[in-house]
């Protein structure tokens, strides 16, 4: 699957410019609110027609405007999840589940019916009306219904931004394994860079209206540059690695990077899985000397490669460990105090409870 996007418009005062290309898998479309996840992804499903511009999925042209060709929502057979569930109230799980099969081009046989219900894990809430169910539960019926559509392209816009926190460590999983079983390509929004770091293949980093980077996940979420467009407490570095050994005394895991090693939290991960840890900026110590006597699991010792002066009074301190690169917020009196500057060898403290895999 190829889907090309180019397009321009604007919305009252904002300006969408934004352009790219995906090759399957989940691509993420990430950034703050406001700068243009939704109007995007719109455009994408033919809910807005953009005043410029050219979309296409597998050389089939949606949209384009030089030729004036648009093809309505409903003929480019493509899923669409909202924040909101959006189920009928009246109907049962069921009922909702087949109202999706009724815009397939082709119905899905029984046994595709079952796969998807199996997939999503909905089987026990089939004769249950959706005022009986859960956020999460909700979310897993309304995917489930845009499957059984038997969609070209599945778009997703922010389906768990309505959730708590465990709603939505309840659903990731079931993202995965839609991400991991079905060959369906999907366009996932988000500004959650768990959530993205979690599912994405590729991500577009979107700025006012504009493409800032695009790449896979780990290129693009540790960039320097990212960190100016993501929501302050979510800034950081995400690093690739995989599962060396589990420690059930301990219930830790031990995971390899580049060159160095993390000790993370849980052992639901089997040995030699390739996993993707995120490290918070804001969880990062630094010292000039190796640490003693700390609680802290993960010391890692590496060299200062950048060095950013925020304007709230604090300091992004970028470190290289082997390989891998740490982001540390700190303040401007703690670099002064430490006297830091780029070349020089530092550490980086990082809390073992903050790390997620």
């Amino acid at each position: 699957m190829t889907l090309t996007v180019d397009i321009r418009h604007r919305l009252g005062a904002f300006a969408l410019e934004a352009a790219f290309t995906a090759e399957g898998g989940v691509t993420a479309l990430f950034g703050r609110s406001g700068s243009g996840k939704t109007s995007l992804v719109r455009s994408i499903a033919g809910l807005i027609r953009p005043d410029h511009g050219h979309i296409a999925l597998d050389g089939r042209v949606l949209t384009d405007t030089d030729r004036n060709v648009f093809t309505p929502r409903h003929r480019r057979r493509f899923g669409y999840v909202f924040q909101e569930a959006r189920l009928f109230p009246h109907l049962s799980v069921r009922q909702n589940l087949a109202y999706g099969r009724w815009f397939a081009k082709s119905p899905p046989r029984d046994d595709q019916f079952g796969t998807v219900v199996e997939l999503l894990g909905i089987g026990e809430l089939l004769d249950r009306r959706p005022g009986r169910l859960s956020g999460g539960e909700k979310q897993r019926v309304a995917i489930g219904r845009a499957l059984l559509a038997r969609p070209r392209l599945l778009l997703m816009d922010e389906p768990l931004a309505a959730l708590d926190e465990e709603r939505k460590a309840e659903i990731l999983p079931y993202l995965e394994r839609l991400r991991d079983e079905t060959k369906i390509p999907i366009v996932y929004v988000s500004h959650s860079i768990a959530e993205v770091a979690r599912l994405a293949n590729q991500v577009v980093l979107l700025r006012d209206g504009r493409v800032e980077a695009i790449g896979s996940a780990v290129e693009v979420l540790s960039m320097p540059s990212t960190a100016q467009g993501m929501e302050r407490r979510e800034a950081g570095a995400l690093l690739q690695g995989r599962v060396e050994s589990l420690s059930q005394q301990h219930h830790l895991s031990t995971i390899v990077l580049k060159t160095a090693t993390l000790l993370v939290p849980g052992i639901s991960l089997p040995v030699g899985k390739d996993v993707r840890i995120h490290i918070p900026a804001r969880d990062v110590m630094l010292a000039t000397r190796r640490p003693e006597g700390l609680s802290a699991l993960n010391v890692l010792e590496g060299t200062i490669t950048a060095i950013t002066t925020i304007a709230d009074g604090t300091l992004e301190v970028r470190v290289a460990c082997g390989g891998d690169a740490i982001l540390s917020r700190i303040t401007q009196l703690s670099g002064e105090r430490l006297g830091l500057a780029d070349g020089m060898t530092v550490y980086a403290v990082i809390k073992t409870v903050a790390l997620q895999s």
